[in-house]
Formats: C-alpha cells, sequence, structure tokens
C-alpha cells in the first residue's frame, strides 16, 4: 500500500475527509430546524446523532462488503477493539461534546474541539510511542492551533468562566476523539479499519440512540428533506472516517491528524455558502488557512 503513504495522495484523501467534516457544521444546523430540535436540548441533539451514526455504522459495511466482494465482520477477538473504539470515538466524544455545547461559548467550544489534533499528536508521541515528538512537529501544532483560535474568534468574543459542565465537558470531548485517532492506528494493524469503524458506529449509534430516548430526546421532521439530509449526514461519518481510519494504518499519527485542523475553516467557509452567513467570513480566515497550511506543511515535512 506504498500509494496510501505518498504525501499528495494523503494530503488529498485528508483534505477530502476535513471537507465532509466541515459540511457536518451546516448540515447539523439545518437538521436541528427540520428535526425541530431546539440548541438546548441535548438529549433530541444525542437521539439525532445517534440515528446518523447507526446508519453511518450499517452504510460503511455495506460499502466496504461491495468493493471487498465479501462481508465484512469483525474477527472473535476484534470484538473489545470495536467496543473500545466505539466508547472513545462515538459514545464519550458526541455525549460530551452535546452536554457541554449547551453550557459553553460557541466560540471556546470550537477552539476546544479544535485542539483534539494536537492532543492526538501528543498521545502518540508521548502515551503510546508511535512516533517521536520533534520541534517540527510541535511548531507545527501551534501554527495550526493559532488558526483554529482566529476562526474561531471571528464568530464572536471568548467570554469569561470556565464551567466543568460546559468548556470541560468539551476537552473531554476532544482528548477522547485524540485517543480514537491513537487507538484505530493500533487497532488497524489487526483488523480492517473499514470494518472498526463500521461496527463502532453501530455500537455506539444504538447506545446513543438509546440514552437520547430514556433522557426525554424526540424528533419531529418538518419535511421530507430530513430523510435525505441525514442520510448525507451518515456518509459524512461512513466514508470519512473510514477513509481516515485507512489513512492512520499506513502513516504517522502526526502527517494525517494534522489536516484536522482545517475543519473549522471549510465549516464556517461551507456556512456561509449553505447558510447565507457570508458576513462571517473575513480575511482572520485567510490568515488561518495560511497558518494552518504552513503547521501541515512543517509536520509532514519533518515525517519524510
Amino acid at each position: 500500500m506504498n500509494l496510501l503513504k505518498n504525501k499528495i495522495v494523503v494530503c488529498f484523501l485528508a483534505i477530502v475527509c476535513c471537507l465532509l467534516w466541515g459540511s457536518a457544521f451546516p448540515s447539523i444546523k439545518i437538521g436541528y430546524r427540520l428535526f425541530e430540535i431546539d440548541a438546548s436540548d441535548s438529549m433530541s441533539q444525542i437521539l439525532f446523532a445517534g440515528i446518523r451514526f447507526f446508519l453511518a455504522g450499517i452504510l460503511a459495511i455495506i460499502f466496504g462488503s461491495l468493493l471487498q466482494k465479501k462481508v465484512l465482520y469483525p474477527k472473535k477477538e476484534s470484538w473489545r477493539m470495536v467496543c473500545t473504539l466505539s466508547l472513545f470515538q462515538t459514545i464519550l466524544q458526541y455525549f460530551f461534546f452535546y452536554m457541554g455545547l449547551a453550557h459553553a461559548s460557541g466560540v471556546k467550544s470550537s477552539i476546544i474541539n479544535g485542539m483534539s489534533t494536537f492532543f492526538a499528536i501528543l498521545l502518540a508521541s508521548l502515551v503510546r510511542k508511535q512516533e517521536r515528538l520533534t520541534t517540527n512537529k510541535l511548531v507545527g501544532c501551534v501554527l495550526g492551533a493559532v488558526g483554529v483560535i482566529i476562526v474561531s474568534l471571528a464568530g464572536g468574543s471568548i467570554g469569561e468562566g470556565f464551567a466543568i459542565n460546559g468548556e470541560g465537558f468539551i476537552l473531554v470531548a476532544s482528548v477522547s476523539y485524540a485517543i480514537s485517532s491513537v487507538l484505530i492506528k493500533e487497532y488497524s494493524i489487526k483488523e480492517n479499519p473499514v470494518t472498526l469503524s463500521g461496527y463502532q458506529f453501530i455500537i455506539g449509534g444504538v447506545v446513543m440512540m438509546m440514552v437520547g430516548l430514556l433522557a426525554g430526546g424526540r424528533l419531529h421532521m418538518t419535511s421530507l428533506l430530513g430523510i435525505p439530509l441525514i442520510i448525507y449526514m451518515a456518509l459524512i461519518s461512513s466514508v470519512a472516517y473510514s477513509i481516515w481510519g485507512v489513512l492512520l494504518k499506513y502513516n504517522p499519527v502526526s502527517s494525517v491528524t494534522i489536516y484536522g485542523f482545517t475543519n473549522p475553516i471549510f465549516g464556517a467557509l461551507l456556512s456561509a455558502i449553505l447558510l447565507s452567513e457570508w458576513k462571517t467570513i473575513t480575511a482572520q480566515y485567510l490568515v488561518a488557512l495560511v497558518l494552518v497550511s504552513l503547521g501541515i506543511y512543517i509536520v509532514n515535512r519533518v515525517n519524510d
């Protein structure tokens, strides 16, 4: 799989993933309107996310099975890995993200959530010893982080205070995502990354749907457009996470996750296009894009 180690191929596929994840920002906002979900209704948001991820898992398994001409199913010894990955990549990450978002400012949430890329590289280097932590990687991460902060601050002021059930929960979600990135790097050596992604989404989706329903979450579809929207959102997760997992299998964590700093930039640009929020796009986004691109270049240069 030398092709999947080619820097240009990695760049293209990683950008495709981040572009898809970026489109999730406006898609979620549109989905909340179509399913009458209030911004503070965390349980309905968790139910909505659970349906999305359950469908994403089903689609990932179907597409993966068709491509490999066999039904993808985890080996008996792989179920522990699937469940562990589901816990960190889907259940904990999104449960704490949605709960925290209801009690934290959007700006601080964006900044903290954007730091998950930084956390992933630190975990891969310092905890799991999957690669060396170099000065260039730190510089690249700092540049990417500054880019995320600039994009986030373009949406408003940072506010004051730090609430455990707000910013604290967003931080837990970011660390959870970072852990999942490191885990899939290790697990994909023993199991197909598409199989891992698909089944962890199914398990995580079922758990989130149950939690959302039992805690009073409800959805009320106001338009048939809600059906293609949630299918598209499921495709975002199934396609992006499957590709991301394959890239992590064949490349250093830092070379792949560093592209995650582009998520908020794509999210802002696509929100401007799909939600007519052009007034929010300023010169700050160009500066942020330059900083993030420079950070990506520096990290990948040291990994050559």
